[in-house]
């Protein structure tokens, strides 16, 4: 596992040459601006959403004494579990409606390292926009489901530290998933790509990683988020699909 999700992380450094050698920037124009707009209207809704949600936090502290604290302190944490359930929701919409963009990217590295030793499925622009949404929306409930609860516990001390370090992970097993699934879905149909990215979810934590650390940098991360990870997500996945033919 630990070995997995190490090569996941490494992949990166391959990323940036493997772009420009075969001249992908150009593939990347229309995922970049979807996940900006998508990046705006998710923090501008934080924004606005998370005094609600504080005052309803606050509520449930019935008594006078400490209310200005606890009021503040609600703010604080509405605003948190909004960014984290609006992150959830940007990884799963940046990725269903860029697999179009994505899935010819990911081709493209396959032609150039294993030419004529790959056989898969032919995929049109519209297969790859349905594979895209039912996959992520399949993540996004299971992540919703696995993370509500987290988020919950996140607010209790010292649980909450592990509460916050397994959200992190989970939001970056899923964020691998739907970058290793842009390969995948040329190879395998749907339910052979779940249980592929079961059986290597080291590697897609690896690649998630990087993905959520790129989001925490302001403006340039979420606009070369998803060409770096999808890049380097198709070269280990490419790799683990030869080993698993070999």
């Amino acid at each position: 596992m630990i070995k997995a999700l190490l090569s996941g992380l490494f992949a990166y450094k391959e990323a940036l040459p493997l772009i420009g050698k075969l001249k992908l920037w150009k593939y990347f124009a229309v995922p970049m601006l979807i996940s900006f707009i998508t990046a705006l209207i998710i923090g501008f809704s934080a924004y606005g959403f998370s005094d609600n949600l504080g005052a309803f936090i606050a509520k449930l502290w019935v008594w006078e004494w400490g209310a200005a604290t606890v009021r503040t302190l609600s703010d604080i944490a509405g605003a948190l579990i909004i960014i984290a359930l609006g992150l959830i929701a940007y990884k799963h919409i940046i990725m269903a409606f860029s697999a179009p963009f994505m899935s010819p990217v990911s081709e493209k590295i396959e032609a150039y390292l294993y030419a004529g030793v790959h056989q898969h499925r032919d995929t049109s622009n519209a297969g790859q926009l349905v594979r895209g949404i039912k996959i992520n929306l399949r993540n996004l409930a299971w992540e919703l489901l696995l993370s509500i609860p987290l988020l919950l516990l996140s607010l209790i001390p010292v649980v909450g530290i592990l509460a916050t370090a397994s959200l992190f992970l989970i939001q970056a097993y899923y964020a691998g998933f739907g970058n290793m699934d842009y390969t995948l879905e040329r190879h395998f149909r749907y339910r052979e790509s779940i249980n592929f990215v079961k059986a290597h979810r080291g590697f897609a934590i690896g690649n998630g990683i990087v993905f959520m650390l790129f989001l925490l940098i302001p403006v340039i991360g979420i606009i070369l988020v998803l060409p770096i990870s999808v890049t380097a997500a198709s070269k280990t996945t490419l790799e683990l699909l030869d080993q698993k033919k070999s």
